[in-house]
C-alpha cells in the first residue's frame, strides 16, 4: 500500500463536519500534499481543505505547499480543479512568486498554447520538478485536446504540442490514444465527422402563447 492510501482515510475523516476548520489538522493535510506529490496521486477535496484553512489562518499559510497544490491542479485539467483552488487565495497571494508564474502556466495551458506552454516550463525548470508525472499528466490534457480537434496533424507539430519529445517518446502516445502514423509524415486522428452528433429539437407552444397574434392578423 503507498503513502497516499494509507494516509487517504485519515484524511477523509478530517474534512467531515466541523473538522474540516480544524487548523491543528494542518500538518496532516500538509504532508498529504507533500505524498500526492511525490507519489502522482491527487485528493482535491483535501488540498482544498489545506487552503480553506489558510483562509481562516493566514499565519499558518505556507507558499511551498500552495505550489504544490495549484501545480497538482493543473495536471487536472480540462476539469475546473485550478479554478477552485485560485478562489481560495488572495489577491496578493496571486502576484506572489512562483504563484504568478503558475498562473501564467495554468493561463498558457487554458489557451492550450501549448508550445509556449512548454517553453515557458523549460525556462523555469525547477517549479515543477517537485510534482511527479507533471510533464505527462499535462501531455494527456494535450492528447485531449488533440484527439477532439484534428482529423491529421504532422508529426512534427505533434511533437512540438507535446513538449518537443523525441520520435520513441511520440511512439508511446500515438500507440496510447489509438492514432495512426501515415507514409506522409502525418498522423490520423480521427475522423471528426463520425463524431457529429445530431440532435432533433422539439419546440412546444401552447395555444395560449399565439391566440394574441392570431387575433391581430384577422
Amino acid at each position: 500500500m503507498s503513502s497516499a492510501e494509507a494516509i487517504r482515510q485519515t484524511v477523509a475523516s478530517m474534512l467531515k463536519g466541523i473538522e474540516r476548520y480544524n487548523p491543528e489538522n494542518l500538518p496532516t493535510l500538509e504532508r498529504y500534499v507533500e505524498i500526492q506529490a511525490r507519489e502522482n496521486a491527487y485528493d482535491l477535496e483535501a488540498n482544498l481543505g489545506v487552503l480553506k484553512l489558510y483562509q481562516f489562518n493566514p499565519q499558518a499559510y505556507k507558499l511551498d505547499i500552495t505550489c504544490k497544490i495549484l501545480l497538482k491542479a493543473m495536471t487536472n485539467f480540462p476539469h475546473t480543479d485550478f479554478v477552485l483552488c485560485k478562489c481560495l487565495l488572495t489577491q496578493q497571494q496571486l502576484n506572489e512568486v512562483p504563484i504568478n508564474h503558475i498562473m501564467y502556466l495554468a493561463d498558457i495551458l487554458e489557451r492550450c498554447d501549448f508550445v509556449t506552454f512548454w517553453d515557458r516550463v523549460v525556462a523555469v525548470p525547477e517549479l515543477c520538478t517537485s510534482i511527479t508525472g507533471f510533464h505527462d499528466s499535462i501531455r494527456k490534457f494535450v492528447c485531449h485536446v488533440v484527439g477532439i480537434t484534428f482529423q491529421t496533424i504532422e508529426k512534427h507539430q505533434l511533437s512540438l504540442l507535446l513538449g518537443g519529445i523525441d520520435d520513441q517518446v511520440l511512439q508511446h502516445w500515438i500507440k496510447k490514444y489509438g492514432w495512426k502514423e501515415l507514409d506522409n509524415g502525418l498522423v490520423f486522428i480521427a475522423n471528426q465527422d463520425e463524431n457529429i452528433k445530431t440532435k432533433n429539437i422539439t419546440e412546444k407552444i401552447d395555444f395560449e402563447n399565439v391566440a394574441g397574434i392570431m387575433a391581430a392578423c384577422r
